[in-house]
């Protein structure tokens, strides 16, 4: 099926389960060479062999194609709880697109478009997922489950959110963490998506919430979001233009080239601490470029989900 003509026939995420879908088809093909050869059977119910284990579920025909020892595992075995939480504040929705695609999408769009495709596989896996939205207060909450009623109430959700017009203006991203974090009473896998653009910026109370999310044994991936091109590097045209916070609604007239190199410089240092602070917490910090395709959010998930079983 051409993706494209699909998504020429209505709006993008009308079809989010088939875009789901077909993303993690094309993921699956690419990864033909790894030990994961025949995802959609074997990735399921193989794990790596820990030197000590009994060699009685050993997949010597898996051996022998991988040259690597993987052991059975056996449904009960599988099941995994993975909570997603969503930033849907106002900066997520940047960069403004007329039209997006799956090759052009916003940070929400992506968050979105990301979050189905890990359902997508956790369906298969007949694995448990939950959603948790927020942006100035926490919009939506729902626990593990793996229904399908329950996965296409998720989508509808995702699908919902993609298109909303008018995204809250602010952040209170520690806020809803923590409230986040008492909901969660039992181990799950914990990935965030967010592009850390905070309308209060209280880095300390930010990383009190992360750890948080660290309670529980939960496992928590930090998946940073941003259009490298402009929100790291600033490339702009070198013509007069208003950059407009779209949480506090400040602007500032300027030439991009005025302040390029000061703006990378401050962002870049603010980024490298992210990183060291979630190494700091044991938070797995994943930076993402919007731009680009969904192997990186994937592969993290493939790696997250190993560990964490």
């Amino acid at each position: 099926m051409d993706l494209q003509s699909e998504l020429n026939k209505s709006s993008l995420f009308q079809n989010l389960e088939l875009l789901a879908h077909q993303v993690v088809e094309g993921f699956i093909s690419g990864i033909h060479k790894s030990p994961f050869h025949g995802f959609s059977a074997e990735f399921a119910e193989h794990k790596i062999y820990n030197p000590g284990e009994s060699t009685k579920h050993i997949d010597w025909k898996l051996f022998a194609k991988t040259d690597k020892l993987y052991t059975k595992r056996y449904e009960e075995e599988t099941n995994l709880r993975c909570h997603m939480i969503l930033d849907s504040s106002a900066s997520m929705y940047y960069p403004e697109l007329q039209h997006q695609g799956i090759d052009n999408l916003n940070k929400i769009g992506f968050g979105v478009l990301a979050i189905s495709a890990l359902m997508n596989i956790l369906k298969r896996q007949r694995d448990a997922v939950g959603l948790s939205v927020y942006s100035d207060a926490y919009h939506f909450y729902t626990s593990e489950k793996g229904s399908e009623r329950h996965h296409q109430m998720l989508l509808s959700k995702l699908s919902e959110i993609s298109s909303d017009v008018s995204p809250a203006k602010a952040t209170e991203t520690y806020e809803h963490l923590h409230l986040i974090a008492e909901k969660m009473k039992r181990r799950s896998l914990v990935f965030l998506f967010t592009d850390m653009f905070q309308t209060a910026t209280d880095d300390e109370k930010l990383f009190d919430a992360l750890r948080h999310l660290k309670y529980n044994k939960h496992e928590v991936v930090l998946f940073h979001l941003m259009d490298k091109t402009t929100e790291l590097h600033f490339d702009f045209e070198n013509t007069p233009k208003r950059f407009v916070d779209v949480e506090t609604g400040e602007h500032i007239d300027l030439y991009s080239e005025n302040v390029k190199e000061a703006y990378e410089k401050s962002v870049s240092a603010y980024f490298d601490a992210l990183k060291q602070k979630c190494g700091q917490y044991r938070i797995k910090y994943v930076e993402v470029d919007v731009r680009a395709d969904f192997s990186r959010i994937l592969n993290t998930y493939l790696v997250e989900r190993q560990k964490f079983l």
